[in-house]
């Protein structure tokens, strides 16, 4: 037996897809609801009336119903000491994830333009 393998044999062998488990989109009212609401146990009411927002547009975010928008973002960036980046990349990230899975085979049928020489 050899100590020795053929590292690029493994690496072309290796395929990163069948390993990754699919898990659904990670809606940012998740994120919000148990990464910031829940231990910090504030009520959809409290963080709106900090936002100077309507309860209902919280609730909404928080059960997943809606998505946050930039003006939301800019506002929970400033009341949890984050960044608006951090929840406009979790609103889009969200998005693209939940489109690709509808629309990936029209996708697929895209033929990319040429570039240039």
């Amino acid at each position: 037996m050899s100590d020795t393998f053929d590292l690029e044999a493994l690496r072309a062998s290796f395929d990163p897809a069948a390993c990754a488990e699919v898990s659904p989109p990670v809606h940012p009212g998740e994120i919000l609801r148990e990464e910031f609401m829940v231990p910090l146990g504030l009520s959809a009411g409290q963080v709106a009336k900090a936002l100077g927002l309507p309860r209902s547009r919280i609730e909404r975010i928080v059960r997943e119903e809606i998505g946050i928008s930039t003006d939301t973002a800019l506002r929970l960036a400033k009341l949890f000491g984050s960044t608006p980046q951090l929840w406009m990349n979790l609103q889009t990230s969200f998005e693209r994830e939940t489109l690709l899975a509808e629309i990936g085979p029209e996708l697929e049928r895209i033929t990319p333009v040429p570039r240039a020489a």
